[in-house]
């Protein structure tokens, strides 16, 4: 693989996500409850019956066989993730036969990546995501999608509602971003669709096949596909282990002898 491309597959992963072998558990899947919807005119109100249903941590855990692919290159890789809520998420990667190929940290304010195949290191502010993303783009909405929860700032006053039984529906615009959220019956998110036509980008993030995890209901397949002008990106994550509220350990460091990545 060359370096460029490697690179921007490291940059994508910590754009989007992403995963400690051990043995996994089998999976619980779970139907999907109805909640009642709110159908009143109060907006506070149905806002605040769909945050109730956002799953609520304070570390999560998971490994993913994950597909990867940028442009025509297709990448087939397990990812272990840690995350500290409101703080940091930790990406390690590994390659065929369990090898770590590349590792990164990601804070509200920074990306850290090393490429343990050739001995390189990226150290970026966290905006830089937004070579491939919208700009309305934040850690927070990193953070929400890995768990299958509503991204924060679309759950606004300006928001409209539609039900669709058994779903409903959220649309809206923020900041030249629109939006639109599609809730299953239980209010957890099944679709999330972002788009920015003046600056030709798109994000479209599925959930599907929901199971039970830690007392917590978690989506066990997420599909992202991103386009920003003429690049495309699909990030299919297949979770085989989902822990909640572990003691964890994010470890990340530079080697002295690695040198910066191109950019």
């Amino acid at each position: 693989m060359r370096r460029n491309t490697l690179n921007k597959l490291l940059i994508a992963m910590c754009m989007l996500l992403t995963l400690a072998a051990c043995k996994s558990k089998k999976q619980v899947v779970v139907n999907r409850n109805t909640t009642k919807v709110n159908t009143s005119n109060d907006v506070a109100a149905r806002l605040a019956t769909i945050r109730s249903k956002q799953i609520t941590f304070n570390t999560f855990s998971a490994k993913a066989k994950t597909q990867l692919a940028i442009g025509k290159d297709d990448n087939d890789v397990t990812m272990n993730l840690r995350v500290q809520r409101d703080k940091k998420i930790w990406v390690s990667i590994t390659a065929i036969l369990g090898v770590e190929v590349a590792r990164a940290l990601i804070t509200p304010d920074s990306i850290l990546v090393i490429n343990k195949l050739q001995g390189l290191y990226t150290k970026k502010p966290f905006s830089f995501v937004h070579k491939f993303t919208g700009r309305q783009i934040d850690y927070a909405t990193l953070q929400s999608l890995l768990v299958g929860n509503a991204i924060p700032k679309l759950l606004n006053d300006s928001t409209t509602f539609e039900v669709a039984a058994p779903n409903t529906n959220i649309s809206g615009k923020l900041d030249g971003l629109l939006y639109k959220l599609i809730l299953g019956p239980d209010l957890r998110v099944t679709q999330t669709s972002l788009a920015n036509q003046a600056m030709q980008q798109s994000l479209q993030v599925t959930n599907n096949v929901f199971i039970q995890a830690d007392n917590r209901v978690v989506p066990s397949q997420i599909d992202i596909a991103s386009v920003v002008k003429n690049q495309k990106i699909q990030v299919n994550l297949r979770y085989s282990k989902v822990e909640f509220d572990r003691q964890l350990d994010f470890p990340f460091s530079i080697p002295d002898s690695y040198t910066p990545a191109a950019d």
